[in-house]
């Protein structure tokens, strides 16, 4: 049974920033090379033609440094495929969608993004659900995955923010 997860990010430019970030390939490059994943590849980077980008990545982790519960079912190096659209900037809004995968894994992580602005800069409201279909312990690794994603919200927001004040 998949769990779902609501989150927000708060970022530090506006939503023109934000998005014109998000459909760059050079914030794509630099985000990966700042991840805390082994292996980071941009495996695809398009742009659709209406203002909006379509992005593929490669996330690896070392089968050393995973949790003991993530080895109990998945041998070895752990690679995390993420597929991400973001739509183009309309209204003083945009919309992405996210499909996360693990090749070879019963687990899967979609999501769909609002970004608007605030105040003080620009939100986005980050909607996610989290399916392991593995019996018995699906449900405490949706759990796990869920946490998980909340604390990469976090580290892109502020990757994010910081890409955005450095280019000001």
């Amino acid at each position: 049974m998949a769990r779902s997860f609501d989150m927000v990010a708060e970022y530090l430019g506006t939503v023109a920033q934000v998005h014109s970030a998000f459909c760059s390939k050079d914030y794509w490059l630099d985000r990966l090379a700042e991840g805390r994943a082994d292996v980071s590849t941009l495996d695809a980077f398009a742009e659709d033609g209406h203002g909006g980008t379509d992005i593929t990545t490669t996330q690896t982790m070392r089968a050393a440094g995973l949790p003991s519960i993530v080895t109990q079912f998945h041998f070895g190096d752990l690679s995390l495929v993420r597929e991400e659209h973001w739509g183009p900037l309309s209204d003083g809004r945009a919309v992405g969608t996210v499909r996360s995968r693990v090749p070879g894994a019963p687990a899967t992580i979609t999501g769909k993004g609002v970004l608007t602005a605030t105040a003080d800069g620009a939100r986005l409201n980050f909607s996610a659900h989290v399916e392991v279909r593995i019996p018995l312990v699906g449900g405490k690794l949706e759990a796990m995955l869920g946490q998980q994603l909340g604390y990469l919200i976090e580290l892109e927001q502020k990757f994010t923010s910081d890409w955005i004040a450095a280019r000001r």
